[in-house]
């Protein structure tokens, strides 16, 4: 649903995708939440770093407890991380990390890097991140240790993101794409078989 906005230069009305913008401002509230405890943040912060008004947040989130329930939530990113057989999740896994890392310059996974800066809300990331992740991925596993070998796969796939889009590790963002899945998915394939 688009919706009319302002002229922007005496120009014709701009349309604002609603979806768009509510990517813009869970985006926006990911990167706050990611350096500023969630007391800290207020609404006027996260609209000011989505381009948008605080009252067109509250129009799509309510307020500001719906929209960092959203933020705190891995459902939507552990939807698009394990939709792949599980023969090939591993290549799939590696690659959507690194794709969202260089193509939206953050990995959603990536919060969880941060929890201990969150007090209440870090355990509400932890357990959403175990439940809606970590779990979803144990549910697919078969064998023994399904469980262990799940935080390890997932793990590794931490590893990689911090390295390069944390860290920003100069070899690793020089190497093309194809090469780092290449390199870096037998090491997370391994851990999803027995």
């Amino acid at each position: 649903m688009a919706r009319s906005g302002g002229p922007v230069g005496g120009g014709e009305p701009v349309r604002r995708d609603a979806e768009a913008t509510k990517a813009a401002i869970l985006r926006a509230a990911r990167h706050l939440l990611a350096r500023h405890a969630h007391g800290d943040i207020t609404l006027k912060a996260v609209a000011d770093r989505a381009g948008v008004s605080p009252p067109l947040i509250l129009k799509y989130f309510g307020n500001k407890d719906t929209l960092f329930a959203r933020v705190m939530s891995f459902e939507a990113d552990a939807d698009a991380l394990l939709a792949a057989p599980l023969e090939g999740l591993g290549p799939h896994m590696v690659r959507h990390v690194l794709l969202s890392q260089s193509e939206q310059g953050a990995d959603p996974l990536l919060r969880i890097v941060f929890a201990p800066l969150h007090g209440e809300q870090g355990d509400i990331l932890r357990a959403n991140f175990r439940t809606q992740v970590t779990d979803r991925l144990t549910a697919r596993l078969t064998g023994p240790d399904a469980g262990l070998r799940a935080e390890l796969a997932v793990a590794t796939l931490l590893g990689l993101g911090v390295m390069y889009g944390i860290a920003r590790g100069t070899e690793v963002r020089a190497t093309a794409i194809d090469a780092l899945v290449d390199r870096y998915a037998p090491a997370v394939q391994a851990h999803l078989g027995p």
